[in-house]
């Protein structure tokens, strides 16, 4: 033992040696001097990070904003760790991150692998709901591709379908309504298009999907009346335009006192409040 420990010490005493004389000639920066001392043992550092010193480094970023930062730990430990106790924890985090960061095709793409990684995780409602939500942040104007408004719905439902008891429902359920209001809205917005057009048969088809599909949607008056007017065969008033409101994704609060809520009120605490 004593020999051990002689031993260790002239190994030491060798490798600050070492040291000194690599510093002494520059032949290394102050990061690999810092590196070679903690692998020494005279150095401040703790060695090489765990998987769970990068886990509360990152959930420390998240928690202050810095989101970036935190993908980055999150991203380290997927690669480096990737069957740890923290990895589905870094899976999860770092889609978070990627939505926060306004990224959400990255974001929803991670939160689909989650859920195929993680089936039975209890966190998989709230993925479900994170995904349908990716969709519904990049829902644009009522006169583009309604792709997204679309995707959002069929998301939010089938978080409805496999959970009807999470705590997400009643919010979903809200925003369900909304991207079917944003979808008839934009079915106006092309019924309106024909109009101009002088394409009233187009114009009436468009009118009647809309009441078809979309009878509680807030364009649904004016449709009617638009509608009723087309199948007169007087033609169309010159101030059709006056029908058209402005197309736009309502405020999804604005449904929830459908479902017994108060305004502003929400089924679910998430980060995702929009």
């Amino acid at each position: 033992m004593i020999l051990l420990k002689r031993n260790c010490r002239l190994f030491r005493t060798c490798v600050l040696a070492l040291l000194m004389m690599t510093a002494a000639g520059g032949l290394s920066g102050c990061a690999t001097l810092d590196t070679m001392l903690d692998w020494a043992g005279f150095g401040t550092g703790s060695g090489p990070a765990t998987p769970e010193d990068l886990a509360m480094e990152g959930m420390e970023d998240f928690n202050r904003g810095k989101y970036s930062a935190a993908l980055k730990r999150f991203v380290e430990i997927k690669d480096r760790f990737p069957f740890s106790e923290v990895a589905p924890l870094a899976e999860l985090k770092a889609a978070d991150a990627n939505y926060h960061l306004d990224k959400f095709g990255e974001a929803r793409i991670l939160y689909e692998e989650f859920e195929a990684n993680h089936p039975t995780n209890e966190a998989v409602p709230y993925v479900l709901f994170q995904i349908a939500m990716c969709y519904y942040r990049q829902i644009g104007t009522a006169d583009r591709d309604p792709g997204n408004a679309l995707n959002a719905g069929q998301a939010f439902e089938r978080l409805n379908r496999a959970y009807p008891q999470s705590p997400y429902f009643i919010e979903a359920s809200a925003r369900i309504l909304a991207s079917r209001d944003f979808l008839a809205q934009h079915e106006f917005s092309v019924a309106t298009f024909y109009l101009r057009t002088d394409e009233d048969k187009q114009a009436q088809g468009r009118l009647e999907y809309l009441l078809a599909k979309y009878p509680e949607a807030s364009v649904a008056p004016h449709a009617t009346e638009l509608l009723a007017q087309l199948k007169s065969g007087k033609g169309i008033e010159k101030s059709w335009r006056r029908f058209v409101p402005t197309l736009s994704l309502p405020d999804w609060n604005s449904f929830s006192s459908a479902f017994g809520i108060l305004q502003g009120g929400s089924g679910a605490s998430t980060p995702a409040q929009e």
